[in-house]
Formats: structure tokens, sequence, C-alpha cells
């Protein structure tokens, strides 16, 4: 048993010790997913409603936006593990939603909320990627991450309605204080969490001497993989209205509902698959969560009625839950660095919107319009399938096997 096989198993790691602390990681994954789900959804109707933005400068700020995220989820991870502390890092990031909350509430300038959205929101939203590699650091078991993951999860779903409501009653600009107050709770559960580490004796942290390197070749392939498979569940989603309603001939109600139907589904899948990971080796689950998400494009390509739409979410939720969660895990297993592996992981879901664009043009065009999309997105999970299994097989040293057994 190695040192990070031991920070796992142990009663008295800090992740997985006092119920208080399980808590406290919870409320801060709440807090730090409703922070996004808050503002993502939104930023675009803030931008014309508040700025009277065009669509052009809209699309060009949110590209340069994202762009800015992209780089900073690389540096700033990489800086934290060079300091090998993440709570820090993430207070900074707290702290900077909360000035991009008020720089947004205070200025009428749409330059003013851009250089704010760029300066203070692209380094902030790499929040949550310091906190799950903070989780990696202090050896939490990869059941803990699927559960706080599942807490994001439930963020997302409850989080754009509420969005929704607070802007449609109280006005546009009242989000902005209700992002100050979520960020502000992120800020306090890292205040909380920094003073219980510095009370309590340090657990066995995982480290690059807990890993064997792992060759460049075997991490591209696996970026690669995840990024097809990034693309394929963010197509299926943005897509969705569009199916239904020129493909199937349906209300747009129906896509609310596929779409509500999977995001609440994805969390008990989760939990599942958290629990899972104690009896069944990681390669299997990422197996069967490529091989569903198979089965839901090709059962999505056939398709013809409200209740099979419905009904297929099912599969969806098992498969965005497999690369959502042990995704992440996969990937600081292979990755030494826990907050390099956490950026990286993240910008492989960014990556993979900019790929899903070009999947629906092409899918659109074929002559099966919309369904297309979702043939695409079948033939695109089977090659990652593919690319992570070949690679799984030539590379099987620095694979996983076991639920917790350590990169060796």
């Amino acid at each position: 048993m190695t040192r990070a096989d031991a920070t796992r198993r142990s009663p008295d790691a800090r992740t997985t010790g006092p119920t208080g602390s399980k808590v406290l990681t919870l409320s801060a994954a709440l807090s730090w997913g409703l922070q996004f789900a808050f503002l993502t959804p939104v930023i675009g109707l803030l931008l014309a409603r508040l700025y009277d933005a065009t669509p052009t400068q809209i699309g060009v700020s949110l590209a340069v936006y994202n762009a800015g995220g992209f780089v900073a989820a690389l540096l700033i991870p990489a800086w934290a593990d060079r300091r090998r502390d993440y709570l820090r890092p993430l207070l900074v990031c707290a702290l900077l939603t909360l000035a991009l909350a008020a720089v947004l509430a205070w200025t009428t300038s749409f330059p003013v909320a851009i250089v704010a959205l760029i300066v203070l929101g692209g380094p902030g939203s790499v929040g949550m990627s310091l906190l799950f590699a903070d989780m990696r650091h202090s050896g939490a078991p990869r059941s803990a991450v699927m559960n706080t993951r599942a807490v994001v999860s439930f963020a997302w779903v409850a989080g754009p309605p509420l969005a929704t409501f607070v802007m449609s009653g109280l006005g546009d600009r009242a989000i902005l204080p209700v992002l100050a107050v979520v960020a502000a709770a992120s800020a306090a559960t890292t205040v909380v969490t920094l003073r219980r580490r510095r009370r309590s004796p340090d657990a066995p942290a995982v480290g690059p001497a807990d890993h064997t390197p792992v060759r460049r070749s075997v991490l591209v392939a696996i970026v690669v993989g995840f990024v097809l498979l990034q693309a394929t569940n963010n197509t299926s989603m943005t897509v969705m209205s569009l199916f239904v309603t020129e493909r199937l001939g349906l209300p747009l109600f129906w896509s609310g509902v596929a779409l509500g139907v999977a995001a609440l589904l994805e969390i008990p899948a989760l939990l599942i698959a958290g629990r899972l990971t104690t009896k069944v080796s990681t390669d299997t689950l990422v197996l069967s969560g490529m091989l569903v998400a198979i089965a839901y494009y090709v059962g999505m390509s056939f398709t013809q009625d409200p209740v099979s739409l419905v009904a297929l979410q099912v599969l969806n939720a098992w498969a965005t839950a497999v690369v959502a969660g042990l995704g992440l895990t996969l990937f600081q297993d292979l990755i030494p660095r826990p907050g390099l592996a956490s950026g990286m992981f993240t910008n492989t879901r960014k990556i993979g919107a900019v790929v899903s664009g070009g999947v629906i043009a092409v899918g659109a065009a074929t002559p099966f319009g919309y369904q297309g999309v979702f043939v695409i997105c079948a033939a695109l999970t089977v090659v990652a399938l593919l690319v992570i299994e070949v690679t799984r097989r030539r590379a099987a040293r620095v694979w996983p096997e076991a639920a917790d057994a350590p990169v060796s």
C-alpha cells in the first residue's frame, strides 16, 4: 500500500474525517456551483440589457472571456501545484467573483464591463477546479469526489431557474447582488476550511511522489478522447430545442422536460457511480459510460415521440455522470499535479464546446437534419471509446485498475 492509498483509506484523512468537514466541503461545492449556474447562462443577456451590446459585441466578448478562462484554468492551478496550496488561490477566486459582481452592478460602461469579465471573471472561474484539486491533494476518495460533483450538478439544476426568477421579478441587475452573496459564501467556506487546517494536523497529501510519470502520448490520447466525449455531450444539450421543435414537431416544452429529467437524474447517477467505485474498476465504469452514450445517441437518432425522448434521458444521465465525475478522477490519477489535472479536465469541456459547433453544423446539413447530429455524436463517441481503450491497453500500468488503487 502506497502513501496515497493509505491516505484514501484512512478515516483520519482531512476530507473523509469529521462530519463537519464533509458538510463544509459540500457547502463549498454548492456555493461554487451556484456562482457559475447564476452567471454563465445570463452573461449574454446582461451584456445586452444592461450595456446595450450588439449580438456581434456579445459574441466577441464571450469568446475573449472564455479564452481568458481557458488560460487561467491552466496557469492558476499550475501555480497552486508549485506551492502545494489550493485554498488560498481558491479564496482569491471567490473574492475576484465578488469584485466582478460589484463592478458589473456599479458600471454602465460596456468596455468597463468587458474588462471586468476578462480580468476578474476569467481567473475567478477557476475556483471549481481548485476545489477539486484541494480534495485530491487532501486524499479524498473517488466516492467523495463524485458526491461533491453531484452537489455541483444540483446547483446547475436549481441555479438557472432561480436566476431567471430573480431577474424577471426584481429586474436584470438584481442577479448581481445575489451573485455577490453566493461569492461571499464561497469565500467564507474557504476561510473556515483554512482555519480548520491550521488547527488540525495535516494528513498525508497526494503529491508527485505518489505517481509514476505518464507518457505524453498517453495523456494526449486521453485528452483527445475526453474532448470528443465533452463535445458530443455539449452538442446533445445545445441542439435539443431545435431537435424537438424542428425535427420532431413537438412544442418547445418537451425540450425543457427532456433536459430537466436528464439534469435531475444526473445527481443520483453520480451518487451511484461514486458508490460503485469501491466495487468496480474505474476503466469498467468509464467504458460503461461511453457504451451508454453511444446507445443514447443512436436512440435519439431514431426517436419519434415524446415518451421515448424522455425515457432516453436515463441513458443520457448515466453517460454524463461518468464523463463529468469519473473523468475528473481519472485525470487526477494520470496527472501528478492535482491543480493541473483539474484544470486540464475543465478545459476539455471548453474545447468540446467549441467542437460542438462544428458537429451541429455538419450534422444538420445531412439529409437526416438534426437527427443527423446525433448520428455524428454516436460516431464520435465510438472514436473516443477506441482512442481511450487502445491507449488504456497499451499503457495498462498507469491506468487505475481498482477503485482506490493509486497509479503505480
